[in-house]
This record gives C-alpha cells, sequence and structure tokens, in this order.
C-alpha cells in the first residue's frame, strides 16, 4: 500500500513528510487495504514528564478520492504538576487552515505556516534519528 498525496490542502507539508509516512506504512506486513483513514502515532518510549525527551506526535491522513489528504498533526507535551498530564502543544488542523499553539493560542495564517515548517522540519530530523516508536491505526 502506497500513499498518494493530495497536495493542494490548507497547509504546504514537505516532500520528505509523505516520503516518511509511506516509509513506514511499507513496514506493515499487511495494511488494511480498504481503509478510508489512517492514524500514525510517534512516541519516544523514553519520554516523562520528569526526563523529557521528544514529544509524541499524532498525524490524522484521510482517503477523498484516489488522494490521501492530511486532517491534522498534533505533537503532544506534559504540562502542570503536582501531576502532569499529556496536553495538545501544537495542533496543526488542516480543515480549518488553523495553527493553535499552548503558548500562544490561535495563530495567524503566517504564525501559523511559519510554526507548521519548523516543527515538521524538526520532526522529520527526530524521526531520521530513529527516536519514535510508530504505531499505525487503520479505519
Amino acid at each position: 500500500m502506497k500513499l498518494n498525496f493530495n497536495k493542494v490542502q490548507g497547509f504546504a507539508v514537505p516532500a520528505k513528510l509523505h516520503s516518511l509516512l509511506n516509509s513506514e506504512l511499507a513496514k506493515i506486513e499487511t495494511p488494511e487495504i480498504g481503509s478510508y483513514a489512517l492514524t500514525f502515532n510517534f512516541r519516544d518510549p523514553n519520554y516523562s514528564s520528569e526526563n523529557g525527551g521528544y514529544h509524541p506526535v499524532e498525524l490524522r491522513l484521510e482517503k477523498h478520492n484516489d488522494h490521501w489528504q492530511f486532517i491534522y498533526i498534533t505533537d503532544f507535551s506534559y504540562q502542570g504538576g503536582p501531576y502532569p498530564e499529556l496536553v495538545k502543544e501544537i495542533d496543526v488542523c488542516f480543515e480549518t487552515k488553523r495553527v493553535y499553539s499552548l503558548f500562544g493560542g490561535w495563530l495567524s495564517q503566517r504564525s501559523g505556516k511559519e510554526l507548521i515548517k519548523l516543527f515538521l522540519s524538526n520532526f522529520i530530523e527526530y524521526h531520521s534519528m530513529d527516536t519514535y516508536q510508530t504505531k499505525i491505526s487503520f479505519r
């Protein structure tokens, strides 16, 4: 199963992200071919509120006609105390074309695009360093 992406959507994403997702999907021995939605969960098994690490990232794609398009990309981090919880630190919604940052609220289009570019560049680099374990859910 290979993902054919809709390249015209809410925000531009680097081709390296498309390749990364296809390479993760290729690792699945028996992908569910008839799926209309995929959720990728990237986790650093060593990430904790005490020691830090690489934030968990979740990414959802949905199939429209013969193309896959991004629905959201969310970066989570531990916040609060004395019992920290995982919360959305960055949330990119491709359907509404909006970006939320925990520390900046809803961002302007320009700031949102800049944050997405930086965030995805870092995420791709961290992934290339084998920091994540990946789980893919099919719907």
